[in-house]
């Protein structure tokens, strides 16, 4: 017994180290990203990063080979089109909003999805935690902290992408398997990259920000989107959730070590009660029986 649980212990670690490989490439690209608004904007380092990015993520996971069968066409669109959009919203709010907040109001999105797929009483609790951080970081009242009304609207909105996401991601991952995450960035390239590159101008053609851009686009998006897939299988989802709740905080020591980005005291309240509504959320979540208990 003993030989066998020491030897799943390190085929455990290693997803897990992953994941957590995977959330720090995200918040530095985050990060890095931030530095190029005052060249190319929110808006064009969105069109950098989705036209990098899908670049990179059809010479990795080849998804010419697929075919698409046409009841999974629909899935697929809004998978792309909530992608794109969750880029496009989550850089917008970078502009006027720190990087650990903006994740957390982000981070609402799959909260709520988790939230909504069940109806326990403890869940209440997880409800009312996130809905306590939310109204110690949004302008709703008193001890604001300032932060800007339009930011954290665009934040939000990228978490209702992220759950749209979510959802469609599911039933096109489904159907398609890894290549979906490919098929879905070309949808998103195709529709916001001529947005970004329309409201950017020439500047985003500037050759000395391309190295800056594919850094953006191999740790937000080549280098968390492959490891996750490997780590993905081999953990369960209960695990996957709880280390998920912790990209708050990883966002908001990423905005402190490289952006200079500091929160009040209750702000990284806030940012504590969101992440123990997504980590309480995804610990107590119930598994679906399994067939043969059915049967």
């Amino acid at each position: 017994m003993s030989l066998s649980t020491s030897g799943r212990a390190p085929s455990a670690l290693l997803p897990i180290c992953l994941l957590i490989i995977a959330m720090v490439s995200i918040q530095s690209g985050a990060s890095l990203a931030k530095s190029l608004f005052p060249i190319v904007g929110a808006e064009g380092i969105t069109t950098l990063r989705l036209f990098i990015g899908t670049l990179i993520l059809f010479i990795i996971f080849r998804p010419w080979r697929m075919r698409i069968a046409a009841g999974s066409r629909l899935p697929l669109l809004i998978y792309g089109l909530s992608l794109g959009a969750m880029n496009y919203l989550f850089y917008l709010s970078l502009r006027t909003v720190p990087l650990g907040i903006a994740v957390a109001l982000e981070f609402t999105g799959p909260l709520a999805v988790a939230m909504f797929s069940s109806r326990r009483p403890i869940d209440f609790l997880w409800v009312a935690l996130a809905i306590a951080g939310l109204w110690f970081l949004l302008p709703l009242g008193h001890g604001v902290g300032g932060i800007d009304p339009f930011g954290a609207a665009c934040a939000l909105g990228a978490g209702a992408c992220w759950a749209v996401y979510i959802i469609f991601g599911q039933k096109a991952g489904g159907d398609h398997g890894p290549g979906t995450v490919a098929l879905g960035s070309l949808i998103a390239a195709l529709v916001f990259c001529p947005i970004g590159a329309w409201q950017t101008g020439s500047v985003l053609f500037n050759v000395e920000i391309l190295p800056i851009a594919l850094a953006v686009a191999i740790l937000s998006t080549a280098l968390p989107y492959s490891l996750e897939i490997i780590a993905l299988p081999k953990i369960p989802a209960r695990t996957f959730g709880t280390l998920m709740s912790l990209e708050p905080a990883m966002a908001a020591l990423s905005g402190m070590l490289f952006l200079g980005e500091h929160l009040s005291g209750v702000q990284w309240l806030a940012l504590a009660a969101i992440i123990a509504a997504s980590m309480g959320s995804a610990l107590t979540i119930r598994p679906k029986p399994r067939l043969e208990s059915l049967s």
